[in-house]
C-alpha cells in the first residue's frame, strides 16, 4: 500500500488548487459571456426637444383689468402640444428595450409637458409612463404584445423626433393617444400584415376603470419605397354610457424619388353621432443632405351633432410649412402655422387688440436632440 508522503500531498493540493481556479475562470469567463450577450440585445433610446412660439396675429401674453384678474390669454391651436408662448420646453423621452430572439420589453419614459399632455389619463407616479410591455415572438409570422403601447391609429406620433412636423395636427390631437391591452401582429407575406387587439378604454393607460373594453385592428401593406395602413378601433368608452366609439383610419406614405416624399392621413370617428373626419396630405423635399421642407394641409369637419374642438359643424383648414435642418444627433425645425375655423357661433381667436378673429397665424422654431 503507497504511502502519502508530505510531497505527495503538497502535490494533491497543488492540484487542487489548480482545478479550482480553473473553475472559477471558467466560470467567469462563461457569465462575462452571459453578460455581454444579454447588453448586447438591450438598447437606450429617446430624446429631449426644446422650442420658441409666437403669434403674428393674437395674444402672447396674458391680459388683464383692473382688478388685476385675467381676461384673455395667449392664442393657440386647439391641437396637442406646442401650444406655450415664448421660449418653452417640450419633453425629455427616454426609451429601455429589450430584444431577445423570442421574448422582449419596452419601457418608454417621459418627463415634461409634452409628456405630461400625452399621459393624461395616468395618475401619479404612472405619468411619465408614455409605453410599457412585453412582446413574444411566437413565430416568425406572429407576435404578442401585452401592455401599453401608443396608439397604431393616424400619420402623427407622440414622440417629436418621429414627426416631420413639430406642431401636430387636429385629426392627431383628437383620435386616441395610447393604449393598454392586448395585440396580436401578423405576418401574412413579405408586403402584407395584419393586427388584432382588444384593449382597455383609450388612454386609461394603467388599468381599466369601467369593464369596458375596445378592440382594434390594421391591415398594412409595405413595400421599399412605403407603406399603407388601413386602422379600425370599435368600444364602449364611458362608464354611464352604453354608446360605442368607432375610428377608421388610412395612413399612407411612399418615396416618389431619392428626394420627394409623399404622406396622407385620412379618418373618420364617431360616438353616437357626435365625432369628426378629417383628410391631410404631407408633401416633402429633401434639398439637400441636412435640410428638407415640408408640409402639412390638413381639413378638419367636426359633425353636425357635435365634436370635440370647436363646436358642432365647425370646419379647420390647418396649414403648416416646416423646415428640418440636421446637425448631427441635433434638428432645428422652423415651422410657420395657419390656422383657419369657420362654421363657428363666434370667432375662435383673439387678436392683439382683444378682437375676434376666424384665423391664427404662428411661428414656432423648435430644437430636437435624438440618441
Amino acid at each position: 500500500m503507497k504511502k502519502f508522503t508530505i510531497t505527495n500531498i503538497q502535490k494533491i493540493f497543488l492540484l487542487g488548487v489548480f482545478f479550482g481556479l480553473g473553475s472559477g475562470l471558467q466560470a467567469q469567463e462563461t457569465e462575462t459571456t452571459e453578460v455581454e450577450s444579454f447588453m448586447s440585445k438591450f438598447s437606450i433610446s429617446g430624446s429631449v426637444d426644446s422650442y420658441f412660439r409666437t403669434n403674428f396675429n393674437g395674444l402672447n401674453k396674458y391680459e388683464y383689468n383692473d382688478a388685476g384678474e385675467p381676461i384673455a390669454g395667449p392664442q393657440a391651436p386647439a391641437s396637442s402640444f406646442a401650444n406655450d408662448p415664448g421660449f418653452a420646453i417640450g419633453m425629455a423621452n427616454v426609451i429601455l428595450g429589450y430584444e431577445g430572439e423570442k421574448v422582449g420589453f419596452v419601457a418608454d419614459l417621459v418627463f415634461g409637458p409634452r409628456g405630461e399632455d400625452a399621459v393624461f389619463a395616468s395618475a401619479a407616479p404612472s405619468n411619465i409612463v408614455n409605453q410599457l410591455y412585453v412582446y413574444w415572438n411566437v413565430s416568425d409570422a406572429v407576435t404578442l404584445t401585452m401592455g401599453n403601447f401608443n396608439t397604431f391609429l393616424g400619420y402623427e406620433v407622440i414622440s417629436p423626433a418621429a414627426n416631420f412636423n413639430y406642431s401636430t395636427s387636429y385629426m392627431f390631437s383628437y383620435g386616441p393617444f395610447s393604449h393598454t391591452g392586448i395585440r396580436a401582429d401578423f405576418t401574412i407575406d413579405d408586403n402584407w400584415s395584419a393586427m388584432l387587439a382588444v384593449m382597455n378604454p383609450t388612454d386609461w393607460t394603467e388599468f381599466n376603470p369601467y369593464g369596458k373594453y375596445s378592440f382594434g385592428g390594421q391591415l398594412g401593406y409595405s413595400t421599399g419605397e412605403g407603406s399603407a395602413f388601413l386602422n379600425l378601433i370599435y368600444g364602449e368608452q364611458m362608464p354611464l354610457s352604453d354608446e360605442a366609439t368607432f375610428q377608421i383610419d388610412l395612413t399612407t406614405g411612399w418615396d416618389f424619388s431619392d428626394a420627394f416624399y409623399l404622406g396622407l392621413n385620412t379618418t373618420y370617428n364617431t360616438t353616437d353621432g357626435e365625432g369628426f373626419y378629417g383628410a391631410a396630405v404631407y408633401p416633402q423635399i429633401q434639398t439637400s443632405e441636412n435640410f428638407a421642407i415640408g408640409l402639412r394641409a390638413e381639413y378638419f369637419k367636426e359633425l353636425e351633432d357635435g365634436g370635440p374642438v370647436y363646436g358642432a359643424d365647425a370646419e379647420a383648414l390647418d396649414f403648416t410649412l416646416t423646415g428640418s435642418y440636421t446637425l448631427g444627433s441635433l434638428t432645428l425645425k422652423p415651422e410657420l402655422r395657419l390656422d383657419k375655423v369657420s362654421n363657428t357661433t363666434s370667432p375662435v381667436f383673439l387678436n392683439s387688440d382683444l378682437e375676434g378673429t376666424d384665423n391664427l397665424s404662428s411661428f414656432v422654431l423648435a430644437a430636437i436632440y435624438a440618441f
